[in-house]
């Protein structure tokens, strides 16, 4: 096998972390807004509190600063993909995550979609992702080179990111979105039914 282990972004990749950004506001169209008012905030950013980053998001699209900890304690329910628990099982390597939230959010998502060998945060890492220190201190943890794993980005930034630190990277694009112009995966599926025939290779 070509990979020692493989590692995932949490919030996109693995679990439904969407169905919980529509619930809390209330609206499917505001919920997805409200994401990426979020997203826009943190990406690439040096670490400030996941919390705030939410709060402020919030306000952004109009919704009360207070949404957000309605947010973070949803998503203690969050639910994996259909396909995330199929395909874990038979992952044989080491498996590790790399996520932009807090240790405590990562953590608790993280136990939602299985068993890790490593979660590696934004605030453990001191950044968020795309810029490379999440993805580095994972690999410094996990004492492997980025030639030996591959990385499963949830999104396009993901895929610039992974790849900018030399790892090779399947793109489960549940989105849809278009293809980043800073990165380019080996395979884009729209979900992880074809990541064992990689791993397989």
């Amino acid at each position: 096998m070509k990979y020692r282990a493989v590692g995932f972004d949490l919030l996109t990749a693995l679990v439904d972390s969407w169905s919980a950004w529509k619930a809390v506001a209330g609206d499917a169209e505001l919920g997805m807004r409200w994401h990426a008012a979020s997203q826009a905030r943190l990406r690439g950013q040096p670490y400030r509190p996941y919390e705030e980053v939410n709060r402020d998001a919030a306000a952004d699209v109009g919704l009360p600063r207070e949404k957000a900890d309605e947010l973070l304690a949803r998503f203690d329910s969050v639910a994996p993909w259909p396909d995330t628990p199929p395909v874990l099982d038979r992952v044989t390597i080491p498996r590790f995550i790399v996520t932009n939230c807090s240790i405590a959010v990562g953590t608790r998502v993280a136990r939602s979609a299985g068993s890790f060998d490593l979660v590696m945060t934004a605030e453990r890492a001191g950044a968020y992702k795309p810029d490379p220190r999440p993805y580095r201190a994972a690999l410094a943890a996990l004492r492997l080179g980025p030639g030996e794993v591959l990385f499963v980005a949830g999104s396009a930034h993901d895929v610039g990111g992974a790849t900018r630190v030399g790892m090779d990277v399947y793109w489960a694009n549940r989105g849809g979105v278009g293809a980043p112009n800073d990165g380019r995966a080996i395979r884009e599926e729209p979900d992880l039914r074809g990541l064992l025939a990689v791993l397989e290779a």
